[in-house]
Parts: C-alpha cells; structure tokens; sequence
C-alpha cells in the first residue's frame, strides 16, 4: 500500500482509468504522470473551487473571455487562467491522487493547481473519480508563450499514502544517508533542511521584472541573462529578501531518495519566517540516488515584510513516503532527467549562465 510507480500507472492507462482526448502516448515518470494542456484557455476573474459544483457549469459565469491555444497561445503574468487537461480520469474506488507543478514549472515562477468536478480542494483527486481535469494556471513573474500538449503538473496516484514517520526517516538515513550535511536533519514531520549561501561565486537568481516572453514551448533553452539576476555569495553569509520578490537557492545538503521511496517539500512553519519555500518540490524515487546526492533548488517568495536568512538556517522540509512497488525506471540518466545530480540550477528552458 502506497504511492504507485511508474508501471502500475501505464497499468491504469491500459485499463481505461486514465484517458486522453488526443494522445495515444501517455508521459510516465517513475512515480507520477504528466498532465497535458488541452488547446483552450479561459481567463477567469478570479480563483475558484467547484465547492459541490461542475467546473464547467461555473465556467460562463467566470469566464472574461476564452483563447485558442493553437491560434494565440500567450498568458499574461498576474492573469488568472484555467485550462481543461487533455487527461480524463476513471479511477478504482482504492485510487486516489494529488497533482503538483512540475519542478520546471514551479522555478520559473508558475503556479499551477488541479480542479476536479464538484471539488473541494485544489490539487486532491478524490478516491475512485471519475471525470476530467482543469488546471488553474497563474504567471507571477514572466509573461508565456504556451502550447497545447504542453506538461506543466503532474499527477501522483496512490492506494492508502504511507508517509514515513520521523522513527522511520533516522533509521532509513542511517542506511542510505538521505542528506549530506551532519549539521542539518532535525525531525520535525520530515527532515528540516537548510539553505546554501556559501558554495560557489553564485548563490541565488532573482527574477528580473519586465521581461520579454518566456517561450515555454521553443525547442532550443533561452538565454536567462534577460529573466535572471545572479545574486553573489554575500558577505557575512547572510541576505535580506524583499518581499514579494522570487528567488532561487539551493538546498545546503545533498539529498538522496531511494528507489523505494518519492519524497515532498512541504510548507514550513511560519513561526519560521514570512516566505514560501517552494512550488512543486515533488522528487521520484532515485533523485539523486545514482550520484553523491543533488541539492534541492528552493522557490522563495518572502511576504509581506524583508526577510533576513542565513547560510544553513532551515527553512523547508522534506517528508518521505513509501512506494507500493519500485518503479521500472528510476530518476537520473536512464530517463534524460534535467536536474539529475543538480547543484543550483535554473528551470529546463533556459541555458546555463556565462559569465
């Protein structure tokens, strides 16, 4: 009983539970599955939740006006919009999922959260539903260039979720070695881990305003010197943080997940400081496995106030839960993972920096 690999979700897809509108090629990651967009896009005046109600049926009423993909395919930053997914679902009353952004998705300031008919929750897929999916879609920074068919979330499947308690995380670090920094890991509902200000001549990317578009559908990674500010190791080791600003940090620690585990970040206490620490912050079972560990890269957004952080101080954490099989195939190179044995890095449509 557990989260489901890769192998039992194309199991589903041969027994008809997850369908698609127009591809025959379902995009499977060891233990999740790729959400397409559809070719149709509503701009909605706001955020909503179905609250018992059909999407469909709210859409009208919320709708300012819809666009085809196909013909004008760009998302205005602070515009709110929802897009039916090619993925329709049927699931076994035993089956249940979450959705997430893609990690490419959550670094370039992207945030994206699943709807379900009738829902009560974003990003939860009810056990054993049976209808289509909408994704919500919201640009802070940059404005977009999309396409249809374009994978910016993912769904997880699971059967009764066991999360691993802090007992179980001590024991399976001392087997696998789960962080590489003894001076992190406290226990606190998963592992508390802290952020790097120290390794390198460059410790962070901020998000540049006014930009050009971000073409998330070009084949070729842009240059990011026109989207990102590299912020240097500071002096003293410690940064302020403007509010509602977006960064990028990596993780102080290495982190290892094994092949019979997926991991989460979750949101940190905030009696731990006014930010946000993370996007999507879903790793598959492997992720780092196959080297000597990859940092976790950090989406920050402090609110409301500045905010003082330094090299180490703890301000994510990361919960483990338990596969139901391993997958076929596990994160790294075997699959053309983009951020397999990752320091910091930016999102997959961008190219490295020179300096």
């Amino acid at each position: 009983m557990g989260t489901l690999s890769d192998r039992e979700i194309l199991g589903l897809v041969a027994e008809g539970h997850i369908r698609s509108r127009r591809y025959k090629k379902f995009e499977v990651q060891p233990a999740s599955l790729d959400l397409r967009l559809g070719s149709i896009a509503y701009r909605v005046r706001s955020s909503f939740l179905p609250q018992g109600e059909s999407v469909q049926t709210l859409l009208p009423e919320m709708t300012l006006y819809q666009i085809d993909l196909n013909s004008h395919p760009y998302i205005e930053p602070g515009a709110i919009y929802i897009i039916p997914l090619d993925e329709s679902l049927s699931l076994p009353a035993t089956v249940g999922g979450k959705a997430n952004p893609k990690s490419s998705t959550g670094r370039i300031d992207v945030f994206t959260r699943v709807l379900t008919e009738n829902g009560h929750r974003f990003d939860d897929v009810p056990y054993g539903y049976n209808g289509p999916l909408y994704l919500e879609l919201f640009s802070r920074s940059f404005p977009l260039r999309i396409s249809s068919g374009l994978c910016l979330s993912q769904l997880r499947l699971f059967s009764s979720r066991e999360i691993l308690s802090d007992e179980d995380l001590l024991l399976l670090h001392k087997k696998y070695s789960l962080y590489s920094d003894e001076a992190e890991g406290g226990l606190q509902d998963g592992l508390v881990l802290g952020v790097d200000l120290s390794e390198g001549d460059v410790v962070g990317y901020r998000a540049r305003k006014n930009s050009g578009i971000l073409d998330l559908s070009s084949l070729t990674p842009l240059s990011p010197e026109a989207f990102w500010e590299p912020i240097k190791t500071p002096s003293g080791g410690a940064l302020i943080l403007e509010p509602e600003e977006f960064y990028l940090f990596a993780s102080r620690s290495r982190l290892k997940i094994p092949k019979n585990f997926a991991a989460e970040m979750l949101e940190f206490d905030a009696q731990s400081g006014e930010l946000r620490t993370h996007y999507a912050g879903f790793f598959d079972p492997g992720f780092g496995f196959s080297e000597e560990g990859a940092k976790a890269v950090l989406e920050v957004r402090p609110h409301d106030v500045p905010f003082r952080i330094v090299d180490g101080q703890r301000i994510f954490r990361l919960r483990y839960e338990r596969m139901n099989c391993p997958p076929d195939k596990i994160y790294g190179q075997d699959i053309g993972s983009n951020y397999s044995a990752q320091g910091l890095k930016l999102s997959k449509y961008f190219s490295d920096f020179s300096f």
